[in-house]
């Protein structure tokens, strides 16, 4: 079971900067996650948050509801967050860390992720796909029951 997480922002894909996120809408991408995590036989829940304090509280209460895994794209927390870096590093599950846009390519304070160091690994500028990346590799990481 996977806890897909979305920070600041993302409530507005599709209407935010669709040169740089595209046209497509989270509605869209929870969809696509959804119908990613059936082909994948896993059981796929999309949160998302404008309130950092949410996405903690999700993470700290993520082993506890059943999840094996999460995929995250903090959005701007990503650079900043010392909170939410902690939150990734206290709990056991692994954590993949996704963007949409090549964060590597944007403005120079996009360049630093205070949360990547403490996930399984980081997916960036491969649009909705990443999250997709992000689920099979966590679905390979976790053994079935």
């Amino acid at each position: 079971m996977l806890l897909v997480l979305n920070g600041p922002n993302l409530n507005r894909l599709g209407l935010r900067e669709p040169q740089v996120y595209g046209s497509l809408t989270l509605e869209d991408l929870e969809r696509q996650c959804e119908a990613w995590g059936a082909e994948l036989s896993e059981s796929v829940t999309c949160r998302q948050s404008n309130f950092e304090g949410q996405l903690l509280e999700w993470i700290h209460e993520a082993q506890e509801q059943g999840f094996t895994g999460i995929v995250i794209n903090p959005g701007a927390l990503t650079h900043y967050s010392y909170a939410l870096r902690d939150a990734i590093a206290g709990q056991p599950l692994p954590v993949v860390e996704v963007h949409i846009s090549n964060v590597d390519a944007r403005e120079e304070f996009r360049h630093r992720s205070v949360t990547a160091a403490v996930c399984h690994g980081k997916i960036s500028g491969l649009g909705f796909l990443g999250y997709r990346l992000a689920m099979e590799y966590l679905t390979e990481q976790v053994p079935v029951t």
